[in-house]
């Protein structure tokens, strides 16, 4: 991996299981150093540019200050819509043209996910309208799939059609293929050269994570522990036959986790979601631990599983194409005393069977940084994106954040892993002022992240945050 970085003695927070927080020394990543030729600063295109004059003048002012990519979400809902395999490029080919006019490159997200209801939203694109039925009576696993059998459905019995749920990759596996591949057949000729990683989104909002904080649920937003969603029929058969071939059969999961099933359908996600967690189960139980750490594991499966599936579609086009995927920063409910680290635990984040004080498990983050070296992408980088650079820490009720210990804790996984780490902005008014700043540099001076891409490109077009990313950019390169 091309991470150019050196070792120093640092400082590092680390949360204990309680919600306490202590200090300890540790080896941590050193500063990027000046001139690194991986660093990279890009900036998000608008979620759908609807007035392209000022498109192209913010594009003419990033570009002027240094400004590598720009990185464009191609709506799968968008793009496919209107039937199976009808493809409308027309948009794009817009978008990307005025983009390249300007000397930038392309780093496109292949979006594969709802756009809408989210923080920032201002545009919607839904899933394909003929996804749905189009495997409503078709069966996998022995499940019929009906119209919500690809969905997500969570503890409080609701289904999400933000995405399809990983359970169901294999179902649809061709959906991501055909897509990827006539993206690559439309544009490989045409941007060769100018795609220069192309992110693959693996979730809602385009990140590795379950839809746990997301519209189709009630009272599960910001800075609630969030919901499960592991509750459909796919998701509970994975559950019974991970935990049966683990412990062999029934008898020994009861042994295990001190049960008396008498039938597989006895094991399932928890029944009271809520007690569950506030009896801090997810952490003392040995049932408790299993389920967390199959939830964690089957988000990771699903990571490798599209990321192989997209990259296996593009082939050979787009030589310098790196492949990226982000992780959210959720930062909220850490130090909670009632379930500390809970968001973590029902977005997927992370496992808790491990130690989530070590440096050695990136503090439960491990399996989600190793996918990046774990997957098979064909000799092709693979950068983890990960979010909240601009943010403090703020460990009290009732956020419970700790978003800057956060960046440090991955930036220093990563680093160790030899994980090309890139980061991002989750809000953009951290951008308005100068500790936004002033954290977003410290990711880079402390933890070795290589590239910056801020939300969005208007945001840094003009006054204080133009003039921050401007001189960012020359700082590291």
């Amino acid at each position: 991996m091309r991470r150019a970085v050196a070792v120093v003695a640092a400082a590092a927070a680390i949360i204990m299981a309680g919600g306490a927080t202590a200090t300890a020394q540790e080896d941590v990543p050193g500063p990027v150093a000046l001139g690194n030729p991986d660093f990279t600063a890009n900036v998000l295109a608008p979620l759908k540019v609807t007035d392209f004059a000022a498109f192209e003048e913010d594009l003419k002012i990033v570009a002027d200050y240094g400004v590598d990519a720009v990185s464009v979400d191609v709506w799968w809902g968008d793009v496919e819509g209107v039937a199976d395999n009808r493809f409308d490029w027309s948009y794009y080919d817009r978008v990307f043209d005025l983009i390249t006019a300007y000397g930038m490159d392309i780093a496109p997200i292949l979006s594969f996910h709802q756009c809408g209801g989210n923080v920032g939203d201002d545009y919607t694109s839904l899933l394909p309208s003929w996804l749905w039925p189009k495997y409503a009576n078709r069966s996998y696993r022995g499940v019929p799939l009906g119209l919500t059998g690809l969905q997500h459905r969570s503890e409080q019995g609701n289904y999400s059609a933000e995405t399809v749920q990983g359970w169901a990759d294999q179902v649809v596996e061709n959906e991501y293929r055909d897509f990827a591949r006539a993206f690559a057949r439309h544009y490989g000729d045409r941007y060769r050269d100018e795609v220069v990683e192309i992110n693959i989104s693996l979730g809602p909002s385009g990140e590795l994570r379950y839809p746990s904080y997301n519209a189709h649920d009630t009272g599960t937003g910001y800075p609630t522990r969030g919901g499960l969603q592991s509750y459909s029929e796919l998701a509970v058969r994975d559950f019974q036959d991970t935990a049966l071939r683990k412990y062999r059969n029934l008898r020994g999961v009861n042994q295990a986790w001190g049960t008396s099933y008498t039938d597989r359908s006895q094991i399932a996600p928890p029944a009271d979601a809520e007690r569950f967690f506030t009896s801090q189960a997810y952490l003392r139980t040995p049932y408790g631990r299993d389920f967390v750490d199959w939830y964690n594991g089957s988000l990771v499966d699903h990571g490798e599983r599209m990321i192989e599936t997209v990259v296996r579609a593009i082939g050979r086009d787009f030589p310098r194409a790196d492949i990226g995927y982000k992780v959210p920063g959720i930062h909220w409910t850490m130090t909670n005393p009632v379930h500390p680290r809970a968001t973590e635990v029902t977005t997927g984040l992370i496992q808790t069977s491990v130690d989530l004080d070590a440096r050695a498990t990136g503090h439960g983050y491990q399996r989600i940084i190793d996918l990046a070296n774990r997957v098979d992408v064909g000799g092709r980088t693979v950068a983890v994106h990960f979010t909240a650079l601009e943010m403090d820490d703020q460990d009290v009720p009732p956020q419970y954040s700790l978003a800057k210990t956060l960046v440090g804790w991955f930036g220093q996984y990563a680093y160790d892993a030899g994980v090309e780490l890139k980061g991002e902005n989750a809000l953009a008014g951290g951008l308005y002022g100068e500790q936004g700043w002033v954290n977003i540099n410290d990711a880079f001076d402390t933890w070795g992240y290589l590239g910056l891409t801020v939300l969005r490109m208007s945001d840094v077009s003009e006054g204080l945050p133009a003039e921050r990313y401007a001189q960012f950019i020359d700082k590291y390169r």
